[in-house]
């Protein structure tokens, strides 16, 4: 599969949209993100924070990585050096431990409030009750070092574009919800994390701002990394 030519494909469908594209790269190999990279990718996701690490140390510096994954409030550390953005954030307590690492880093992190879509119970992600209890909860003003810039979602696997695309547009209104009941005076509240590979022309005709992409960059995963 020829790498380059499929990042440049989606920097030609994304031309002119208000949507980035992240590559998902967990399990790649390094020299994998670095043909991406030198086709002129920058935006990387991955869904363990050692992996992240891991590559991060070896590759370009100004490479913008984004958490993807579930991550344990343990795990922070590692990532809290270099990490643009967790777009997994699920719970005030791990808000609260991003925070405080990036605090020792002496950075800032963005995060994406996780919310869950899905009709599957294996995702995670915040309900909108749960979000918004997050929101308003007393901790929250005092997190200085985490700022929250959107909302992610992963939608159910499955072929109905009819879900997807319900789970796609309720994405989007809790997105237009919080950003008109606790962020209208924040403009750096503006991303929406929703699409892959399989779906993410319906995505992006939703309002997604991020979309996701693995297998149609760099082909199925190598689990053996």
């Amino acid at each position: 599969m020829n790498i380059e030519e499929n990042i440049r494909k989606f920097q030609q469908r994304l031309a002119g949209t208000h949507c980035k594209l992240v590559a998902v790269s967990k399990t790649q190999p390094t020299d994998a993100l670095q043909q991406a990279y030198d086709a002129g990718q920058r935006i990387f996701g991955e869904n363990k924070a050692q992996e992240m690490a891991q590559k991060a140390a070896v590759l370009p510096q100004d490479i913008e990585w984004h958490m993807l994954g579930h991550l344990q409030t343990n795990k922070v550390k590692s990532i809290a050096p270099f990490v643009h953005t967790i777009q997994s954030v699920d719970s005030l307590r791990l808000l609260e431990e991003i925070n405080k690492q990036a605090e020792k880093n002496n950075r800032t992190i963005n995060g994406l409030l996780q919310i869950y879509i899905a009709q599957e119970e294996t995702k995670f992600g915040l309900s909108i009750i749960e979000a918004r209890e997050l929101l308003e909860s007393p901790t929250f003003p005092t997190l200085h070092n985490v700022k929250i810039t959107g909302v992610m979602g992963i939608a159910t696997n499955t072929d109905s574009e009819g879900q997807l695309q319900r789970e796609f547009k309720f994405l989007k209104n809790t997105f237009t919800s919080f950003k008109e009941t606790y962020f209208s005076n924040s403009p750096e509240f503006k991303e929406i994390s929703m699409g892959m590979s399989s779906d993410f022309e319906l995505a992006i005709a939703e309002g997604s701002t991020m979309i996701r992409v693995g297998s149609s960059i760099f082909g199925a995963r190598n689990y053996l990394v």
